[in-house]
């Protein structure tokens, strides 16, 4: 028995120079997008965030059984502890258990083991990858492509949350199992990103290393 299908709606035929415009437009904008450390405490709306998680959650997925769930965390004390266990963490990584070759590269960006920002910033959103769901949250299938799927619902909501003009970081200590305890999921969840997003602060910096990026040429071929 074939599965029921409904028309394709609300796709809209732009002419060439129409296309090509509105592409170069995005990607002009997207490319002034930047990971930032330095957040100002000023709030955002949550209709804001809501907004940015409904992109997200638009986003492709294997079977579409959409196999992320984003969890807000904005209590006090749920930012402290995971501050702490984040930091914990990241001093092993720097102390030696990320190894010399890794180190190395993160050198040029001066990162450090200090997360400030995790109780600064207004907004931090814990992305967790769910293995069993499926269409309904009542469901318990297997799910598929699961870290593809959650990736680029990430990419959606970081470009959703620079439209809306905050800046993003993205942060994944290593392992994140914390996660699960800080924001309540359940155990076969697994943490996959930390989003960190609001104002950045008036003399906020970024490093000069970050803005080199691969031409065209480089990061593309056709065959």
């Amino acid at each position: 028995m074939s599965e029921k299908r409904v028309p394709l709606q609300n796709v809209v035929d732009y002419p060439p120079e129409q296309m090509l415009s509105r592409i170069t437009d995005f990607t002009q904008d997207l490319k002034r997008r930047r990971t930032v450390r330095d957040f100002d405490d000023r709030p955002v709306d949550r209709a804001i965030i809501e907004q940015a998680i409904q992109a997200a959650g638009s986003a492709p997925s294997g079977a579409n059984h959409q196999p992320w769930h984003f969890s807000v965390i904005v209590d006090a004390d749920k930012r402290k502890a995971l501050r702490e266990a984040a930091e914990a963490e990241e001093r092993a990584f720097y102390e030696g258990k990320a190894g010399d070759e890794w180190l190395e590269a993160l050198r040029p960006l001066g990162t450090d083991a200090d997360k400030p920002f995790l109780e600064t910033a207004p907004v931090i959103i814990a992305v967790f990858a769910q293995k069993r769901g499926g269409v309904s949250v009542e469901d318990s299938k297997k799910n598929y492509y699961i870290n593809e799927s959650v990736g680029i619902a990430c990419g959606f909501m970081l470009a959703a949350l620079h439209q809306a003009g905050l800046v993003t970081l993205t942060h994944t200590p290593n392992p994140m199992r914390f996660l699960n305890e800080v924001c309540e999921r359940p155990l076969d969840e697994k943490a996959y990103m930390l989003i960190v997003a609001g104002h950045p602060t008036q003399d906020a910096t970024v490093p000069e290393h970050a803005l080199i990026k691969k031409s065209l040429e480089d990061i593309s071929s056709w065959v």
